[in-house]
């Protein structure tokens, strides 16, 4: 999928809008990749996220379109824009984005997009994903953000996707200890992935809660 400015397709003006949008000097991008907003500490969070919920109401789909045509901090940015406003009719476009995987960071916003969607074809998605990249242990793409969102779906759907991944010797755990320092990190773990995509997906519901 090639790269394309939005000025390229008229929307100039959304990687200023809504990308580098900047908050205690830092721009939205950067400050959605590292969750800082989940701190306690610090000061901007109530601005932060109160122009979040409205840009993600206010943005049309023609804009998030030229967002996510350009390169990873503008599709990070429409990643969680679409999550936070449930924008289902992107799941398609959000799913051939993950899988194709062309560049950093954006990934874990499309999963977040996912798991806020919460259906069943969501977990497909997701599963797809891990089937393929799980095996390439040389990759670290995604993997957490992908297995964290499958395993709050399951928990939401009452289904049982991530089991085989995660079970003892399995992908999952073969993945991990493909690289010596994971190995019992508990960053890593099932559970800790499952509860940093709730963490996301429930200040998500607190933003949008009329």
């Amino acid at each position: 999928m090639p790269s394309q400015h939005p000025e390229e397709v008229g929307y100039g003006h959304v990687v200023e809008s809504y990308v580098t949008r900047t908050y205690g000097g830092l721009p939205r991008y950067l400050v959605l990749n590292g969750g800082r907003f989940l701190g306690p500490r610090w000061w901007h969070t109530t601005r932060f996220t109160r122009h979040l919920i409205a840009d993600a109401a206010a943005i049309n789909d023609e804009e998030l379109e030229a967002l996510l045509g350009y390169e990873w901090r503008s599709r990070l940015t429409a990643g969680w824009l679409i999550g936070v406003d449930r924008r289902e009719r992107f799941r398609a476009r959000i799913g051939d984005l993950l899988l194709a995987s062309e560049v950093c960071y954006s990934g874990s916003a499309y999963c977040f997009a996912l798991a806020r969607f919460g259906t069943h074809a969501d977990a497909e998605i997701l599963t797809a994903y891990l089937d393929y990249y799980l095996p390439r242990t040389d990759l670290r793409y995604d993997q957490p953000a992908a297995l964290g969102a499958l395993l709050r779906l399951d928990a939401h759907l009452g289904t049982h996707h991530a089991d085989r991944f995660i079970q003892p010797g399995g992908l999952w755990a073969q993945w991990v200890n493909a690289l010596a320092h994971l190995h019992d990190h508990p960053a890593y773990t099932p559970a800790e992935l499952r509860r940093w995509m709730d963490l996301h997906c429930d200040f998500a519901n607190g933003w949008t809660r009329p």
